[in-house]
């Protein structure tokens, strides 16, 4: 298949639809093979035994079929699994598969959370973070960020009932994709994740955040906050540069007039840059505007990276004084540490096999 051929798993219902009128064919068949691709599985149009030969050798002429190939699988001690994916153009990326946390009574959450990129690499640079260390290389297609879903699947032989746009790339910076993916991701008929059970985190791009806000499903929001101060916010996140916390903000008005889930504002400890104080007092001055949570990370080490993560009793009075402010506020324990999969730690460690 040409790498210009989209893959089949890049098409909503309403897609599939209007493709088959303008073939010829009934729209029934839509749901036909929504079941053969997603609930079966096929390898090859030759498996879709109900749907006529002539149907589907015009789909073999039009939709690549080919799935994503699963490279390399690593658990961690907490039963963490990271997932390195390899793409059609020889490129890699990961994903993380996140078990849910002990919960009341000692007991194990049947929860399962798959971190996805967006993205090969990433373009933002942010100072914490190990995928934008070799900066943006392109996009990923609808079809590979649906396709990391369904690949942790069936190789953990567990559903994944909880996803987050956390893993490589900024996602709003692949909006349109990112969209299309959302259609099929929260569809019945083929993922079928709830969006309310699907946060995507940005590192601040404004006029994105106002985007999604008027995408009808009400998927949740998470922002890489990391500074409380423009001058704090500088120092980490680069994009601050180009758009200020006030736009952001002000993105965020829009956002919480058009959404009823609630924000969270992501902020990663580290030593002497952003853990003082005062900014968890300014952190919870900004929570309280939006009615925000806010999820407190120590930060996870990255080679070829300075920082240093505060004594865990600081990144705790730090908690305390953003409590204070009225802020329901959680400190993380971060899951996948010893095998990179952690916040910020996602890169690419394999060699782009690229002709």
């Amino acid at each position: 298949m040409s790498k210009l051929t989209p893959h089949i798993k890049s098409q909503s219902l309403t897609a599939l639809e209007a493709w088959l009128a303008e073939h010829g064919h009934k729209p029934y068949r839509a749901k036909q093979i929504c079941e053969w691709v997603w609930k079966h599985q096929v390898k090859d149009y030759d498996e879709m035994l109900n749907i006529p030969l002539a149907l589907r050798e015009a789909l073999r002429a039009d939709f690549s079929l080919e799935h994503l190939e699963v490279a390399e699988v690593n658990g961690a001690k907490d039963t963490t699994q990271k997932f390195l994916f390899k793409l059609e153009d020889g490129r890699f990326v990961e994903s993380v598969l996140i078990p849910a946390n002990i919960g009341k009574g000692g007991v194990q959450s049947s929860r399962q959370t798959l971190c996805v990129s967006s993205q090969v690499g990433c373009a933002y640079g942010c100072k914490f973070c190990a995928s934008g260390l070799l900066g943006l290389t392109r996009n990923l297609t609808t079809a590979e960020i649906v396709q990391q879903i369904v690949q942790a699947q069936n190789h953990s032989g567990k559903r994944i009932d909880n996803l987050v746009f956390m893993g490589m790339g900024e996602p709003m910076a692949n909006l349109p994709n990112v969209l299309q993916a959302l259609d099929i991701i929260t569809h019945p008929w083929m993922i079928g994740i709830g969006a309310r059970h699907i946060t995507l985190s940005t590192s601040g791009l404004a006029p994105q955040v106002k985007k999604l806000a008027m995408y009808p499903q009400q998927v949740r929001l998470a922002i890489s906050l990391h500074g409380a101060t423009d001058e704090v916010r500088e120092q980490i996140m680069p994009v601050n540069k180009k758009w200020k916390l006030e736009e952001l903000f002000e993105s965020l008005d829009v956002w919480v007039e058009h959404k009823k889930q609630r924000l969270t504002f992501e902020y990663i400890l580290i030593k002497g840059i952003n853990d003082d104080l005062e900014q968890a007092k300014l952190l919870a001055k900004h929570a309280n505007r939006f009615g925000a949570k806010v999820n407190l990370i120590p930060y996870n080490t990255v080679e070829g990276l300075e920082w240093e993560r505060p004594a865990m009793s600081h990144c705790q009075k730090f908690q305390r004084e953003v409590i204070a402010g009225g802020v329901t506020t959680t400190l993380r324990i971060e899951k996948g540490h010893d095998i990179n999969a952690a916040c910020g730690q996602l890169r690419l460690r394999k060699e782009q096999s690229l002709s």
